[in-house]
């Protein structure tokens, strides 16, 4: 009997883990879900899956979004391509070492403001093989080569994403230490004028 299990068990396991590989494979950015107005860190994500390695990656910026920034890394330069009114249309990672090795994979980090009303947000991507070959992450979901789909969802005052730049939260900060420094003035002389008076009475006493 536990040699039938056995028998039908793991080859089942064995698949599970085949398929499980093959979706792993795909080029994805998450997070999968976010909210409109948010100014987003997004990853994305690229493995190999050819016994050649990864050489460029070239992603279209959804509708309504627009890509303020990105983390740089070593191995790798940025460019961009912009619209008419300054824009980022696509951003390309492109090795200038030897890129993503099979069995490999590499995150790339970028910051986005979503747009203001809630949407699907698809990347298409292109992933630039060193034999010449290019991989179009362009498809619907169910699709061989689908893009990696991001929910724009309705924001809410439970969401913990940022919705405003880092400089405007730095001088948002400043502002509250100054305020909390001039309430803490009037309340210092206050006490300084009670033990002045203190004292006095002391010295007449």
């Amino acid at each position: 009997m536990i040699g039938k299990v056995t028998r039908v068990f793991v080859p089942a396991l064995v698949s599970l883990f085949f398929f499980a590989s093959i979706a792993s494979a795909h080029v994805t950015v998450v997070p999968k879900t976010s909210s409109t107005g948010a100014w987003e860190t997004y990853t994305l994500k690229v493995p190999v899956e050819k016994e050649v390695a990864t050489t460029k990656v070239t992603v279209k910026v959804p509708k309504g979004l627009e890509v303020e920034s990105y983390q740089p890394v070593p191995g790798w330069k940025y460019t961009t391509e912009k619209d008419s009114s300054g824009k980022v249309k696509t951003f390309t990672f492109e090795t200038t070492g030897d890129g993503i090795l099979p069995g490999q994979f590499q995150s790339f980090v970028f910051v986005a403001k979503n747009p203001d009303t809630a949407s699907k947000a698809a990347w298409d991507a292109f992933q630039y093989y060193k034999d010449g070959s290019v991989v179009e992450w362009t498809g619907d979901e169910s699709s061989d080569s689908p893009h990696s789909i991001t929910d724009i969802v309705t924001a809410t005052t439970t969401d913990h994403h940022d919705t405003q730049p880092a400089a405007e939260k730095k001088d948002t900060n400043t502002t509250a230490e100054k305020s909390k420094s001039n309430n803490a003035l009037p309340i210092a002389a206050i006490a300084i004028s009670a033990v002045a008076l203190v004292l006095s009475f002391r010295k007449r006493g």
